[in-house]
């Protein structure tokens, strides 16, 4: 009984008009990912690896959560590593949050590397309010990215869509 309950309330959520996945294309990567919501887009230089790179953000806005992806182009292939973990420490550091869990996040067809995490963490909006985010920090090419969800509680049933939905093609 309990198990029917889960999966008819895991359903309800995945098909609930608030959250409307579809998919896009992170151009003019290869990455293709699932957003709940229309996204918009923007861009803004930022510094990464000792240079100015345009930082790419896809994202929205939905049922209580921020969901983004975001990427650049380093133009250099061996610093992924290096600033996939200064990324996720600047992004830990933005939301004066800890870091609850970490582990190996590797979509299909993204680069092998030991900085490819999933992060769970809980922190403080600049509001003081309480937030909760999950990560994943990633590479192919020369490009590192970010995908996001930034929410007062994560729910699995969102989580999982976003995440598995993130593939190279």
């Amino acid at each position: 009984m309990f198990a029917a309950v889960l999966i008819t309330g895991w359903t309800l959520a995945a098909c609930s008009p608030t959250f409307n996945w579809r998919e896009v294309r992170a151009e003019p990567t290869a990455l293709k990912a699932m957003l709940p919501c229309k996204p918009d887009k923007g861009a803004r230089s930022v510094p990464m690896a000792g240079r100015e790179v345009s930082l790419q953000v896809i994202g929205c806005d939905t049922g209580g959560a921020t969901f983004a992806v975001m990427f650049a182009d380093l133009g250099d292939a061996s610093r992924l590593g290096e600033v996939l973990a200064q990324w996720k420490a600047a992004s830990l550091s933005n939301m004066r949050g800890t870091s609850a869990l970490e582990t190996p996040f590797r979509p299909p067809g993204a680069l092998a590397l030991p900085q490819s995490l999933q992060v769970v963490a809980s922190g403080q909006r600049p509001d003081g309010t309480q937030v909760q985010s999950q990560a994943a920090y990633f590479a192919q090419g020369s490009h590192v990215f970010q995908a996001v969800i930034y929410t007062g509680q994560l729910k699995p049933e969102v989580a999982e869509p976003f995440f598995s939905g993130l593939k190279f093609q």
